[in-house]
């Protein structure tokens, strides 16, 4: 993003929190906008699909605490400008970082301009914006690892003219205002100032014959299909960066990334706990009472063996080490078993009987004479 982007957008408008809002709550926020947003969700709404990815580009700048701080140094000092007396307001003067103040021009350019050099900014090499997608994953998938085809749109080097902007079989040359700089100096008291070159738009060269298919840009929009690896034990909500592949870069410079959220749906039979798996395991009275050997699903297709001991209340849980979530040094979370009891809805014949002789057996075992007594006490 440049200083221009951060001045011209209102990120925590975007994401309708306040300026001070804590990473949880633009967290919060965000999580809200994009799954009221997401294309899936729309039917490819033209307009809900727009307003997804500026929720997301709101949350890739504020979510991360280098590009707020900057972000918010940029609206703060730029929108305020040259006070009288010095930088800053009322209050006297203050440190300003003039690389914001200057946008993508940079302190370098401007100090280029005061001694009368040219800063060449139509030539510098500059990297290519980040691209965001989004993709839904199955539970199963985002615990494993996938590799999932993305269509990503975005701008690339026009094919016709190969990103010069010139007609094919004619070429650009050098601006003559700038002399292929791209900026131009404007002398003030004493000081020279460099600005952008208004005949060059600050490219440094002048197409005379524009490519038909650009209109002299050098740029068209394109959409590439990629084979996009998804790493095993992605949460939802959470973002994957890919690098260089973004948008192109200009005058050789280098690729943006491609930036993927991803979604998780519920799993009907299990969920997650950081790196480990959960699932409700129902056993019948006999088998908690008694003890007994049970089969538990994984996710891996496999059911595993777990043995339930003797007395086992209703809510304990059991620990299956290694049958959980992937991590990224190989090892794997655990399988958290979860014990319920199942209540028979209908009891008939002899489990009627046997289950009456064995309320008369127990009938001196009261569990709830504990309770009573600890509510007795002051």
């Amino acid at each position: 993003m440049s200083a221009q982007d951060y001045l011209e957008k209102d990120y925590y408008a975007e994401l309708g929190v306040t300026k001070d809002a804590s990473p949880e709550a633009i967290k919060k926020a965000y999580r809200s906008l994009a799954r009221k947003h997401h294309p899936d969700a729309n039917g490819n709404d033209p307009k809900a699909e727009e307003r997804f990815k500026q929720v997301s580009e709101a949350y890739d700048v504020l979510s991360d605490e280098a590009k707020r701080q900057e972000y918010d140094e940029v609206r703060r000092y730029g929108a305020a400008g040259f006070a009288p007396g010095g930088f800053g307001g009322p209050g006297g003067a203050q440190t300003v970082n003039l690389g914001d103040l200057f946008g993508d021009a940079g302190l370098g350019d401007v100090l280029g301009g005061i001694f009368g050099q040219t800063a060449g900014r139509g030539r510098r090499p500059r990297r290519g914006p980040d691209v965001h997608s989004a993709v839904t994953l199955g539970f199963r998938q985002a615990a494993t690892g996938v590799t999932v085809p993305l269509s990503v749109r975005s701008e690339g080097p026009c094919p016709t003219c190969g990103g010069s902007g010139a007609k094919p079989g004619t070429s650009p040359h050098p601006c003559a205002v700038c002399g292929g700089a791209g900026q131009t100096v404007r002398e003030q008291g004493g000081f020279g100032f460099a600005e952008p070159c208004r005949a060059c738009h600050q490219r440094g060269v002048v197409v005379d014959e524009p490519c038909p298919s650009c209109h002299g840009v050098g740029v068209t929009a394109r959409t590439r299909t990629l084979q996009v690896r998804i790493p095993p034990g992605v949460k939802d909500g959470q973002q994957v960066r890919i690098g260089g592949k973004g948008g192109a870069g200009s005058k050789g410079g280098p690729a943006g990334d491609l930036i993927v959220q991803v979604h998780v749906p519920k799993h009907p039979v299990f969920g997650r706990k950081g790196d480990h798996l959960t699932v409700r395991l129902p056993v019948t009275f006999p088998e908690a009472a008694l003890g007994a050997t049970v089969q538990v699903p994984t996710l891996d297709g496999d059911p595993v063996s777990v043995r339930v001991p003797a007395g086992t209340p209703s809510g304990r849980t059991l620990r299956v080490k290694g049958r959980g979530i992937a991590r990224k040094n190989g090892s794997r979370g655990d399988l958290l078993v979860t014990v319920e009891v199942a209540v028979p809805q209908r009891v008939t014949g002899k489990a009627t009987e046997a289950l009456q002789a064995y309320r008369d057996a127990t009938a001196e075992d009261d569990p709830r004479a504990e309770l009573f007594d600890q509510a007795a006490k002051e």
